[in-house]
């Protein structure tokens, strides 16, 4: 889907979808725009409609006739290419059916599988539903090299500034789009979450002082660590086994209890991002009582996660990112979801039972770990970000649209895989 860059758009008439929160499908537009691309948009909600952009259509009826208004556009259109942020979303997964059908270009954006410099762009689907491939065999002869990489920096606050104007115009412009049904709450009430996320960070700054700091010391290569995701995350929700978060807890905690080295810890990370929305730490806390290993399990929030992967001695997560970072960091690493990169030589492939007791002999394999970075790069990943623009950047957009073949060797690798976010 990257090949070639924006210019392999030319001529092309694209359909819009929805986006990520902010402005960036409109920017998207202008670049597509620019390369000689007829670009249409879909609106969902007020949230979308907010960034107005030319070529922009209003859906307002029900979910239920989606489909069929969505078919009758492509055909009407004449559409090519239909491009959307989130394959797993409600009003996506019946269009992503119906393109396929009609045998459309299909562009998934979502967020990057190597952060925070990347962004995810990938032909049919991403995560569970990419193309890319999950055997060791395909990533044997694929040279060591990754593209130049351009920071981005710190995209925190604008995303937050785009998540406020987005669900305060989506909940204040409900009444215009009744029939609409989000993947989360779409409602001026989402405010009161993100208040509590400030306030808890600010708690758990108090009542975990000390922590890492034992983690990265006298625990250090003691205990294992458990990331956790979003609730609402589709790598939880659709791309793992039914029971989310809360099966992946109790799971982990019980077999831990039975397997583990009696002398090592379980630390479970709260996501930062599901901070204002759940609390883990009743459910943690029963289970470790149940188990029998409340003194050996943590519940910890906000401390630095580079840091606490250099000091693991293995980790477990579903599917998340952060598992790419563990691997990059060579911590011996379990993936008990759907995972892009749970391939032999990165990711254990035993039991979780035997991990455990495994994970000091299960170190990823560094030169299968180059060939698997540069090979993503090379075909799913555009350097820049959804929510702030690289300012070296000419394109609307502010990413780098570039073929896959404008490699450089890996010696910047390091810059290139700084996926250490929680």
């Amino acid at each position: 889907m990257i090949q070639g860059g924006i210019q392999a758009f030319a001529g092309q008439r694209v359909l819009l979808l929805q986006g990520p929160v902010g402005p960036f499908f409109r920017r998207l537009s202008n670049d597509l725009r620019s390369a000689g691309a007829e670009v249409s948009k879909v609106n969902f909600n007020a949230g979308d409609w907010f960034w107005f952009q030319r070529g922009a259509l209003n859906y307002r009826g029900t979910m239920e006739d989606w489909p069929a208004w969505f078919e009758a556009l492509i055909l009407r259109l004449r559409i090519d290419v239909v491009m959307l942020f989130g394959d797993c979303r409600p009003v996506h997964a019946a269009a992503h059916e119906i393109a396929s059908r009609y045998r459309l270009e299909i562009g998934v954006f979502e967020e990057g599988y190597v952060r925070p410099d990347w962004v995810t762009l990938e032909r049919f689907g991403v995560n569970g539903r990419s193309s890319l491939p999950r055997t060791r065999d395909a990533y044997d002869n694929t040279p060591p090299a990754v593209p130049s990489t351009v920071p981005v920096g710190n995209t925190y606050w604008p995303m937050a500034w785009f998540s406020f104007w987005y669900y305060a115009f989506g909940g204040l412009g409900k009444p215009l789009f009744r029939h609409y049904r989000h993947h989360r709450p779409l409602t001026l009430l989402e405010a009161f979450p993100w208040i509590r996320s400030a306030w808890r960070k600010l708690w758990y700054s108090w009542v975990e002082r000390g922590a890492q700091a034992e983690l990265a010391g006298s625990l250090s290569k003691r205990y294992f660590l458990v990331p956790l995701q979003t609730p609402t995350d589709s790598q939880v929700t659709v791309h793992a086994s039914p029971g989310g978060n809360e099966h992946f807890i109790e799971t982990t905690i019980r077999s831990f209890a039975k397997k583990a080295p009696e002398d090592t810890w379980l630390v479970l990370k709260h996501h930062p991002m599901a901070r204002g929305y759940t609390d883990r730490t009743v459910l943690i806390r029963r289970l470790a009582n149940e188990a029998g290993v409340r003194a050996r399990v943590h519940y910890i929030h906000d401390q630095h996660l580079p840091t606490l992967l250099d000091n693991a001695r293995g980790v477990v997560v579903l599917n998340s990112t952060v598992g790419l970072s563990a691997i990059h960091h060579g911590v011996p690493t379990k993936a008990c979801g759907t995972a892009l990169y749970d391939i032999p030589g990165l990711c254990y492939q035993g039991s979780l039972d035997d991990f455990w007791s495994d994970a000091p002999e299960a170190i990823p394999d560094r030169k299968l770990y180059r060939r698997f970075l540069g090979h993503v790069i090379a075909r799913s990943q555009l350097n820049g970000s959804f929510y702030k623009r690289l300012k070296s950047q000419t394109s609307a957009t502010g990413l780098i649209w570039r073929s896959p073949l404008q490699i450089v060797e890996s010696a910047e690798i390091a810059s290139a895989t700084q996926a250490d976010v929680a």
